[in-house]
This record gives C-alpha cells, structure tokens and sequence, in this order.
C-alpha cells in the first residue's frame, strides 16, 4: 500500500434522511473528523460513470456532493481536489451534464479527470496486470475519499467504495472505455482487489439516496431509501454496503479474497458500527428495494461464516 491510512480504527456510521445532511452527520461520528489537517491535500473520487441523472441511481448527487466539500473545507486542507476517470463517457462532458461543473465552480476546488496524465508507474498484485500508470495526484494525495452509491453490479457483484476507487483511476485513454482493454475485466475481481492493496482509501461514502438493485451499473432500478453509510475502514464499510443488498461478505469475491489478506476488517463483530442499527438499515433498504423486508443480520451481527443448525 502507498501509505498507511488515517484511521487505522474500523468505524462504520449508517444514517437516515437528506443525503447531504445525513453525511455531514454521519462524518461528525467518525474519527476522520479530527484527522484532517492544514497540511492535508484531500482528494474526492465521487463515482461519475456516465451521462444518467443522479435520479436513475447511476452517479452521486451534486448538491450532495457539494455539502461534502463543503464539510472537508471546514478543515482547512492544503488543498480539495474532485477526481475521477468515468468509464462510459468523456468526464468532462459528464460534468457538464449533470451540473458537477458547476458545484466544483462556485466552491473553488480543483478539478483532475483521471483519464489523463502525466502518470506514475506502479507495481500491481494481478495475473495479468503487473504495472499500472495512474494519474500523479494519487502520490500527491494525503486524505483519500471514495463517494459512490450502493448498487449491484452485473459483473463485480457489487459496486460499492472500493470498487469505484479501482475503476475510475485506471485511465480510460490507456484502458479504452469502459476500461476493459488490458486486462482488467478478465480478472475483474482481482483487479478491485489488487488496486485497494495499492491505494488506501481514508473515507468511504455509501449513498442509498438513488442507488441500484439488478443490473448495475448503469440500467437497474433505482432505490431510494434515503440511507447513507460512511466509513473510516474500505473493506468494513463495503460489508456494510454489500449487507444492504443482501450479500454476506463471501459473496462477493474481491471483499472476500482482501478480507483473507488483511487488508482490512470483515467481520462485523470486530467493527465498531454507529448511529443507525444495521439491522434497521437492512429493512429500510429493502423495503424501498423490493417492498419486502430482508434481514440478514435478523437476530445478532452474523460471524464471517455462519455456524449454526439451520446452515
């Protein structure tokens, strides 16, 4: 991994209501809230994958965006920089047309598409992939914040933190659109592993306000369940995400292979979960899901592998 992150403490907070108000909330909670300093230099990968409004549950919220720039600029950071590769689309056309451009405009950040250089050259854990070049303000990067929606994917199972890190830094100008020349969809799940060994992630930000069920990415139905998850460990915060949708974390192959490497934690049981119970959350997406309650987590926080009569 490049460098340690910030807070080495798993913290999952999970909250209910207006998205830009639950993250300002739910950030208050984590110990991220203290960490950031004058010399910081703070990036935000909000997941930007194509032209789809925010409604469809395909791309973050701009005005949620903005509150969480906001939020960061409290801190006083060296520097705020919004960073993104979309994978479906030219970015800056993506920024026009969902009215991103405007909110990175009025509040006076700096704006990198990741599509493009100048590169630095890094050694990757993969089978076909053993170099990757990403853009240089990843070594440039002292607080890194992943911002996505909570979707199912109908190639890596799941589309949470992790995975938009792994596929919006990858530059599309190498990698082709949608990023799927040299490798990385043969191995996909290897690949968003092998990328969150390499690149920490200090901040996860999982949106429930528009997300997806069936065929994520870009074409399922939307979700609006008015939840909001935030995290301060990548993996622990995606069990989480992936809990919502109804996955346990060996489910979904790329969490499962980096909770065997210790990248971060997976059991829930080891996480130190804040605001609104899970198990609550679980029939809010749900219900707002399918019009069904589903709760995995019914009776008590279940284990990595269940043991029990009934399994």
């Amino acid at each position: 991994m490049l460098r340690e992150r910030k807070v080495k403490e798993p913290c999952v907070a999970l909250g209910e209501g207006l998205e830009g108000d639950v993250i300002q909330g739910l950030l208050a909670m984590l110990p991220t809230d203290k960490v950031i300093t004058a010399k910081d230099r703070v990036t935000i990968t909000p997941n930007w994958v194509n032209y789809n409004t925010p409604q469809t549950g395909t791309v973050v919220g701009p005005e949620s965006l903005r509150k969480l720039i906001q939020y960061i600029k409290e801190k006083s950071p060296a520097r705020i920089v919004v960073a993104t590769g979309s994978g479906g689309a030219d970015t800056k056309d993506v920024m026009k047309k969902t009215g991103y451009q405007q909110i990175i405009e009025d509040e006076g950040v700096d704006f990198v598409d990741l599509n493009y250089g100048p590169y630095e050259e890094f050694e990757l854990d993969h089978p076909i992939i053993k170099k990757i070049k990403l853009n240089k303000v990843l070594t440039e990067t002292d607080f890194l914040i992943s911002y996505t929606q909570i979707k199912h994917h109908e190639e890596a199972t799941v589309s949470l933190g992790i995975k938009n890190i792994a596929l919006a830094w990858p530059p599309a100008e190498i990698h082709g659109f949608p990023k799927a020349d040299r490798g990385i969809h043969e191995y996909l799940h290897e690949f968003i592993a092998a990328m969150a060994k390499l690149i920490p992630i200090d901040l996860t930000i999982l949106s429930g306000d528009n997300g997806m069920i069936g065929t994520g990415p870009s074409h399922g139905k939307p979700v609006n369940a008015d939840l909001v998850v935030a995290g301060t460990d990548p993996i622990a915060t995606d069990v989480v995400g992936a809990r919502l949708l109804g996955f346990r974390q060996q489910a979904v192959s790329y969490l499962h292979q980096l909770i065997r490497s210790k990248v971060g934690e997976g059991d829930l049981r080891n996480i130190n979960l804040m605001g609104m119970p899970l198990n609550q959350a679980e029939e809010k997406f749900s219900q707002a899901a399918y019009g069904y309650k589903i709760v995995l987590d019914k009776y008590e926080i279940l284990p990595l592998h269940l043991r029990s009569k009934t399994h």
